[in-house]
């Protein structure tokens, strides 16, 4: 795996304010990537595993976790243009069952803290090939930073793990103006959230005293934050990194989504069953389609466990295949998103 600190070099004077610069290369020279503040913003986001960009006509898919990009003969690499000697502010995270959490949060109360990002990167910082070891309550772990996984010694159970920068705003991004930036101006973008049919819902102002325009404001002044509102009868907080929002009573959680376009009904999660027929995925059976596309929308290349009351099952969403971990059946999976 490629890491950060293969494709990246220093430069000494920050441009507009900036501590980054993104830049791809023909294998000629390398040229600056216009309002990479977009690429920046996604890439400080754990669960996001690239993005896709114009540049010189031609779609580009960066992959963030190999910092290579998917167009043959196109490298990508990402500046540092701090000072010498200061450290970039940066956030480990590790993908538990639902959501990439950052080393050293809580996460339920009573749950024992594990290791600091920051203890995580000082680590790093002396070996970056190395591994670490360390123990949360009676559990130890090891994280291998060559591979960026974390397996638990008593189980065996491994985990993905990423290491990301911390989103800071800079003044050169909020004035630049293109084709591509234009729709993070305000109003630029819907918010919606999935509405209990299954379908995508735009956040009202006569319901929750938000419009996408007052959540774009938000979401523009720190990318990575939270914004908490209420309705009538419950409060509910927004997590932007997520892209989900939980009802704080009941825990509840509800895929968000941030788009140009139109509400539209919400992808239908199907597997094929015996006969080839296809069936959708419902709460009442194992998991909603709801559920699902939570899941896939904050890791597309990962999986997720789920049960019946006879069987447990594992959904992988790279394969889109669904494995019964008692008898080893494995069915096909289709995502429908018309």
């Amino acid at each position: 795996m490629e890491h950060e600190e293969q494709t990246s070099c220093w430069q000494e004077t920050p441009v507009n304010g900036k501590h980054y610069e993104w830049q791809l290369s023909d294998g000629h020279q390398w040229r600056p990537i216009d309002h990479d503040h977009v690429i920046e913003t996604h890439y400080c986001q754990p669960g996001a595993k690239g993005i896709t960009i114009n540049f010189i006509h031609t779609q580009v898919f960066i992959d963030f976790d190999e910092l290579q990009t998917r167009t043959p003969g196109l490298r990508v690499q990402r500046l540092s243009l701090l000072p010498r000697g200061q450290a970039e502010d940066v956030g480990w995270y590790f993908r538990d069952d639902q959501l990439w959490r950052e080393y050293g949060s809580r996460q339920t109360p009573g749950t024992p803290s594990s290791v600091s990002s920051g203890e995580v990167e000082r680590r790093f910082a002396l070996n970056p090939r190395g591994t670490f070891s360390f123990t949360v309550g009676s559990a130890s772990y090891s994280l291998d930073f060559s591979a960026m996984a974390q397996t638990n010694c008593n189980t065996g159970l491994r985990r993905s793990v990423r290491r990301r920068p911390k989103f800071t705003s800079n003044p050169g991004s909020s004035n630049s103006t293109s084709a591509s930036s234009s729709q993070l101006t305000e109003g630029g973008y819907t918010w919606e959230f999935m509405g209990d049919e299954g379908k995508w819902t735009k956040y009202d102002a006569n319901m929750c005293a938000l419009d996408s325009a007052a959540i774009e404001r938000r979401y523009q002044l720190n990318p990575q934050g939270r914004l908490h509102f209420h309705t009538e009868r419950h409060s509910y907080t927004l997590s932007f990194a997520g892209m989900r929002q939980v009802n704080d009573s009941l825990g509840t959680a509800r895929a968000v989504r941030r788009s140009a376009g139109s509400s539209s009904t919400a992808p239908r999660w199907q597997f094929q069953d015996v006969g080839g027929i296809w069936r959708d995925y419902s709460k009442g059976r194992s998991i909603s389609s709801q559920d699902l596309e939570l899941q896939y929308q904050q890791n597309p290349s990962g999986t997720v466990n789920f049960a019946t009351r006879n069987f447990r099952y594992e959904l992988n969403f790279s394969a889109m295949s669904q494995k019964n971990l008692s008898t080893s059946t494995t069915r096909s999976v289709r995502r429908l998103t018309q």
